[in-house]
């Protein structure tokens, strides 16, 4: 028997994501409380503007108080289709428009407290826009290309710390030893 919800009761809601308390009656007969923070999903990107380079962008993260190396990534938009969300990221974060979006791979970051899904797509055949895409208000980002080895040489010294893109460098790695 799986666990059954009893009661609901909304705590926050914000433009990002929502936090909800259910009371539930585990599998046991016990009665506990359970936190959720509700996400529509989001993309992350592997930009690669040649075989054996990334995209990443260096984004000031006010949560972790510094600059980190990572992925472009993004929410979803109501309505909105991941592999558009992933077009419209790339574009956004990177400068760069995809003329072909490949999904690797769909997982939860957190699934102990967050249902959000986290879809990872490869972003390639990139062409530069006529005009640049805006950016959202809060988004300071210094995109860079890295061949795979500089990249994994950024996780190794520890200056490459973000899990989604760790996820994402490892997805690419697969699918590469795939095709060989």
């Amino acid at each position: 028997m799986k666990p059954r919800r009893l009661r609901r009761t909304r705590i926050f809601s914000g433009k990002v994501f929502r936090v909800e308390r259910d009371l539930v009656r585990l599998s046991n007969g016990r009665t506990v409380p359970m936190e959720i923070v509700r996400h529509r999903g989001s993309v992350v990107l592997l930009p690669q503007p040649s075989p054996g380079r990334v995209i990443l962008v260096r984004q000031f993260r006010y949560v972790v108080g510094r600059w980190i190396w990572e992925l472009p990534a993004g929410s979803l938009e109501r309505g909105e289709t991941p592999s558009r969300a992933a077009r419209r990221e790339c574009e956004e974060e990177t400068g760069w428009r995809p003329g072909r979006v490949r999904r690797l791979g769909a997982y939860y970051p957190s699934p102990g407290f967050c249902d959000e899904v986290m879809l990872f797509y490869v972003c390639s055949a990139l062409t530069r826009p006529a005009r640049a895409a805006e950016r959202d208000v809060d988004e300071e980002l210094e995109p860079r290309v890295f061949t795979l080895r500089e990249a994994w040489r950024l996780v190794e010294r520890g200056r490459l710390r973000d899990l989604k893109t760790l996820a994402g460098l490892l997805l690419l790695s697969r699918a590469k030893r795939r095709r060989a």
